[in-house]
C-alpha cells in the first residue's frame, strides 16, 4: 500500500525552487490568470445555448448535451490526464494541453453542424484540464510558510475565469456572434501559453510509478481515506445543483415570459462571481474553525438558496429577476466555500499524493456536473424550470446531510 503513492513526498519538487522569501508576485498572478483563462474556455457555451439551438437546428435537448460533453470531457481529462503531473514535467504538461485546447476552441469556431461541436466540446473538456496541474504546480512552488495563501490566489483565478467567462461570452455572443467567442478564446490560451513558456519553471517528477499503477493509486487513496470518500460525495452532489441550474439558465430566460438573449444570461455569471470572491475568506475561516464547519454553513446556505428560487413564480418578471440574481449569489458562495474547504481537508490528508488527492475530488464533482447538466435539461424540457430547482434543492440538502453525519 504505502509503495503505491506514499514515497512520492521526499522527491524534489522542482529544478528552479523559489527562495525562502516566496513565490514572486508576478508567477502566482501568471498561474492565477492561466488557470481562470483555462477554465473559463469550460463555460463560454453556456450562455449561448439559446443562440446555438436556433442557429444549428437543434433542440433544447440535444444543445444541451454540448456543456454535457464538456463536463464529461473534463471530468475525463482528471481522471486520466491529471495524475500525471506526479510522474512527469508539469511545465511541458501544461504546454501540451494549452495547444490542445487552443485547436480545439478553433474547431468549436468553424463548427457547421451539432456533431462538430459536440466532438469540439468534448475536447474541450480534455484540454481544459490544465487548470488542475496549475493548482498543484502553484502549491509544489510555493514555500510552505505560504502555501495556503498562493494556492487560495490561485484558486480566486481559477472560479473568477469560471465566472466571469459566462459575462464575457453573454456580452460577445450578441454584439460579435458565438463563432468570435470561440476564437477569442483560443487566442486567449494561445498568449498565457507563450507566458508560461517564459516563466514557468521546470518540475522534477515525484514519483517513477507506471501510469496504470498511478492510477490504481486513485483508488487505493479513496479506500484508504474516509475524509476523501465523504467529501468527494458532498462536493459532487452540489456540483450537480450548481450545473443544473447554470445549463438551463439561459434556455430558460430565452423563453416564456422573459424572452431574454445571451448577455442577461451572462450577466448572472457577475453575481456568482461576488462567491468567487468569498474563497480565499473561507480558507481563512477553515484555518480557524476547522474546515469540516465551513463545508456545513457552504451547503446549508447552497440549500437555502435553491430553495428560495422556488418563489420566484409568485412575483412578477421583474422581481423573479431580482430573486434569481440574489439566489445566484448564494448558491454560488455556498458552493465555492464548500469547495475550498475540502480541498483544505483533502490536500491534509497525504502531502506526497497532492495530485491524485485533487485528481479524485475533482473528477466526483464533475462527474456531478456532467450528470447535473443531463437531469437539469431533461428535467427543464419535461416539467419546467421548478422542476430543475426542486433538483438542486434536493442535491444540496443531501450533500449537507452527508456533512452532519458523525465521521467513524
Amino acid at each position: 500500500m504505502q509503495s503505491t503513492h506514499n514515497h512520492s513526498a521526499h522527491l524534489p519538487g522542482t529544478e528552479d525552487h523559489p527562495a525562502a522569501g516566496g513565490l514572486p508576485a508576478s508567477l502566482t498572478m501568471l498561474l492565477a490568470t492561466a488557470a481562470g483563462l483555462a477554465a473559463a474556455t469550460l463555460y463560454y457555451a453556456q450562455p449561448m445555448l439559446g443562440v446555438l439551438g436556433a442557429e444549428l437546428g437543434a433542440s433544447p435537448r440535444v444543445i444541451g448535451m454540448v456543456p454535457t460533453s464538456t463536463q464529461i470531457g473534463y471530468a475525463l481529462g482528471i481522471l486520466l490526464l491529471a495524475p500525471l503531473g506526479d510522474r512527469h514535467d508539469r511545465r511541458r504538461i501544461i504546454l501540451l494541453k494549452a495547444a490542445a485546447l487552443t485547436a480545439a476552441l478553433l474547431l468549436a469556431g468553424a463548427s457547421t453542424g451539432i456533431g462538430p461541436l459536440l466532438v469540439a466540446s468534448l475536447a474541450i473538456g480534455l484540454a481544459a484540464t490544465l487548470a488542475q496541474d496549475i493548482v498543484p504546480a502553484a502549491a509544489t512552488l510555493a514555500p510552505e510558510i505560504s502555501r495556503g495563501k498562493v494556492v487560495g490566489m490561485v484558486m480566486t483565478g481559477l472560479l473568477m475565469g469560471i465566472l466571469l467567462s459566462r459575462v464575457l461570452s453573454g456580452l460577445m455572443a450578441e454584439r460579435f456572434g458565438w463563432r468570435m467567442v470561440f476564437i477569442a478564446a483560443a487566442a486567449s490560451i494561445a498568449l498565457i501559453g507563450v507566458a508560461i513558456w517564459h516563466g514557468l519553471p521546470r518540475f522534477k517528477p515525484t514519483t517513477h510509478l507506471p501510469y496504470f499503477t498511478l492510477l490504481k493509486s486513485l483508488r487505493e487513496l479513496l479506500r484508504e481515506y474516509p475524509a476523501l470518500r465523504r467529501a468527494t460525495l458532498a462536493q459532487g452532489l452540489l456540483a450537480a445543483g450548481f450545473s443544473a441550474f447554470w445549463s438551463t439558465l439561459a434556455v430558460m430566460l430565452h423563453a416564456e415570459p422573459f424572452h431574454l438573449g445571451s448577455a442577461v444570461a451572462g450577466g448572472f455569471g457577475l453575481a456568482g462571481a461576488v462567491g468567487a470572491l468569498a474563497a480565499p475568506l473561507a480558507g481563512r475561516i477553515a484555518d480557524r474553525k476547522g474546515p469540516a464547519l465551513v463545508t456545513r454553513i457552504g451547503s446549508a446556505i447552497a440549500a437555502a438558496s435553491f430553495a428560495a428560487m422556488a418563489l420566484a413564480t409568485v412575483l412578477p418578471t421583474q422581481g423573479q429577476l431580482w430573486l434569481l440574481a440574489l439566489c445566484t449569489v448564494g448558491f454560488d458562495l455556498g458552493v465555492q466555500v464548500t469547495l475550498i474547504a475540502h480541498q483544505t481537508i483533502v490536500y491534509g490528508l497525504e502531502p506526497g499524493a497532492r495530485s491524485r488527492l485533487n485528481a479524485v475530488l475533482f473528477v466526483g464533482m464533475f462527474v456531478g456536473m456532467a450528470s447535473g447538466a443531463v437531469i437539469g435539461s431533461l428535467l427543464l424540457a419535461q416539467w419546467g424550470w421548478l422542476a430543475v430547482v426542486g433538483m438542486a434543492t434536493a442535491v444540496s440538502l443531501t450533500a449537507f446531510a452527508v456533512r452532519m453525519w458523525p465521521a467513524r
